[in-house]
């Protein structure tokens, strides 16, 4: 009799367990599945717009992962969206490399995946929504900065790498920024290199316009590890001019605490990621999203660079 009353007790106590394992994987595989593929992870931006997405993957109760290539290039891209097409998500979150993405993305659409852009957008008219910075408008506002320390009539350096001609982020931003700057009456300095390696080439342009233009007094570069390049050679030449770039890494933001620069573009990476992540429940719940969400800017200046700092550095513990 206690024979059978331990076999019993046993078998309870394994259906039990049973069960409890059963609705865990019900509950987990119930969960909305959700893909994000960005562009790399080795810089700080991108594991800060990551950070983002996975606060959103937990406060969301999601289950989605994070992917990169390694090389940055459109073909690994490519590749790892033509793998995620296969597992049928909820919904794709892409930073797209370029518009060679697009064929592929369509396939989502076919296949009836919702496709959300983060920080590149695209005209592709059947992506879902684009979150991230309206690019014209951050260069409008650098170029209003800048010009709020200059006067009319100076001249401010614009360097460049040929392949930031046929970037739409980069090319959005040089319109805004010219925009701004020539509509007060600063006089915008081009100088444009083709080498092989992009920082080399921005090195490059901005010493050709410091011998040819000795005079300039400021200057505006697409990004700030671009800003951090150009820092390096006017302070080789002696120059102390405002340089304002766009970002908000963290050497940049350091060099405006201590006072070296005065102020940056900073975008909001990690409100990028986490709002693509917020849109794409919304999308899945059959909720109307707007076509471009706005993730906005902040200036950068010495009155609120250390709290930026501290803001960066514990996202990047």
């Amino acid at each position: 009799m206690k024979k059978r009353w331990m076999i019993l007790l046993f078998c309870v106590f394994f259906l039990t367990a049973l069960i409890g394992y059963t609705v865990k994987f019900l509950r987990e595989n119930d969960k909305p599945k959700v893909v994000v593929v960005l562009k790399e992870l080795d810089s700080q931006y991108w594991k800060i717009v990551k950070g983002g997405v996975e606060k959103g993957f937990r406060d969301f109760d999601i289950d989605g992962k994070v992917l990169a290539t390694h090389d940055g290039s459109v073909e690994e891209q490519n590749d790892i969206l033509k793998n995620i097409l296969k597992e049928k998500p909820d919904v794709v979150i892409v930073a797209p490399i370029s518009a060679s993405n697009i064929p592929i993305l369509k396939e989502f659409d076919k296949n009836n995946i919702p496709v959300l852009l983060v920080d590149t957008n695209d005209l592709w008219e059947n992506k879902t929504s684009y979150i991230g910075t309206d690019n014209f408008e951050l260069g409008r506002k650098a170029g209003e900065l800048l010009a709020s320390q200059l006067q009319p009539g100076d001249e401010v350096a614009l360097p460049l790498f040929d392949g930031f001609l046929t970037n739409q982020v980069f090319s959005e931003r040089i319109n805004g920024v010219k925009y701004s700057l020539e509509d007060a009456g600063v006089t915008v300095l081009v100088d444009t290199i083709k080498l092989r390696d992009e920082l080399s080439s921005v090195k490059k342009a901005m010493t050709n316009i410091l011998q040819d233009h000795p005079d300039v007094k400021g200057v505006f570069a697409v990004n700030d590890i671009i800003a951090l390049s150009v820092f390096e050679v006017t302070k080789e030449h002696g120059y102390k001019i405002p340089i304002v770039g766009a970002d908000g890494v963290i050497e940049m933001v350091d060099l405006i605490e201590d006072g070296t620069l005065t102020s940056t573009i900073a975008q909001n990476p990690y409100d990028m990621g986490y709002i693509s992540v917020e849109t794409a429940v919304k999308v899945i719940k059959g909720e109307k999203v707007a076509k471009n969400i706005d993730t906005g800017i902040d200036i950068i200046t010495k009155d609120n660079a250390k709290q930026q700092l501290d803001f960066l550095k514990q996202l990047l513990k």
